[in-house]
C-alpha cells in the first residue's frame, strides 16, 4: 500500500499542475509568446512612427527576451517534461527558464517606466511642423526645457495622437507581460522546486537505519 501510495504522488502533483487538460506552466508559456510577439510588433509600429526615437522608448527588445524565454518554456515543458528532475539537462532548462522570467520581469517594468515618462513629457508638449520633421518643446517654466525633435513625421497628430495611444498600449502589455513572467517564476518555484519529498526521504532513510541496528 505505501508503494501504491508513493508511485501514485507523482501522478497527482502531475494532474494538479494541469488546467483545461494542458499543463498550467504550459499556458503560461503560450501566454509570454503571445505577450512577447503583441509588445514586439507594437514596438516596430513605434519605431516607424520616427526613426530618430530612441531605443528606450520603443521597447521591441523586452518584447524579444519575452519571446525567447516562452520558446524555452515551450520546449522544455512539450518536448522534454518529466515529473522528476533526473537528468541535468532538464534541470538547466528549468533553472535557466527560471532565471530568464525573473529578468523578464525586470526589462517588462523597465519599459514600463521608459513608457511613462515619454507619455508624461508628450502631455506637456508643445508641438509644431518644420519641414519634414515635428518639434516639441516643454514649457518654458521647466528647468530642463528643450526641444525634441521626431524626424521623417509631417503631422505632429502622428505623436501628439497616435504614438500616445501606442505608448498607453504598450505600457498596458509589458505590465501584464511582466506579470504574467512573475507567475510563471512562482509557479517554477512552487511546482518544480518545492516537490522534493525530502523530509519524507530523510524520515524513512532514517528509521530503516535504525531498524537496521536494531537488528
Amino acid at each position: 500500500m505505501g508503494r501504491k501510495a508513493g508511485a501514485g504522488a507523482p501522478a497527482r502533483a502531475e494532474e494538479q499542475a494541469r488546467c483545461c487538460g494542458c499543463r498550467f506552466p504550459l499556458l503560461l508559456a503560450l501566454l509570454q509568446l503571445a505577450l512577447g510577439i503583441a509588445v514586439t510588433v507594437l514596438g516596430f509600429l513605434m519605431a516607424s512612427v520616427s526613426p530618430s526615437l530612441p531605443v528606450r522608448d520603443t521597447p521591441f527588445w523586452a518584447g524579444i527576451l519575452v519571446c525567447v524565454v516562452a520558446y524555452l518554456g515551450l520546449f522544455m515543458l512539450c518536448v522534454s517534461y518529466q515529473v522528476d528532475e533526473r537528468t541535468c539537462v532538464q534541470f538547466s532548462m528549468k533553472l535557466s527558464y527560471f532565471l530568464l522570467s525573473a529578468l523578464s520581469l525586470m526589462v517588462c517594468v523597465l519599459a514600463v517606466a521608459f513608457a511613462a515618462h515619454h507619455y508624461s513629457l508628450l502631455e506637456q508638449f508643445t508641438c509644431e511642423t518644420s519641414l519634414d520633421s515635428c518639434r516639441c518643446k516643454l514649457p518654458s517654466s521647466e528647468p530642463l526645457s528643450r526641444t525634441f525633435v521626431y524626424r521623417d513625421v509631417t503631422d505632429c497628430s502622428s505623436v501628439t495622437g497616435t504614438f500616445k495611444l501606442f505608448l498607453i498600449i504598450q505600457m498596458v502589455l509589458n505590465l501584464v507581460c511582466g506579470l504574467v513572467c512573475l507567475l510563471a517564476c512562482f509557479v517554477m518555484w512552487k511546482h518544480r522546486y518545492q516537490v522534493f519529498y525530502v523530509g519524507v526521504r530523510l524520515c524513512s532513510l532514517m528509521t530503516s537505519e535504525g531498524q537496521q541496528q536494531r537488528v
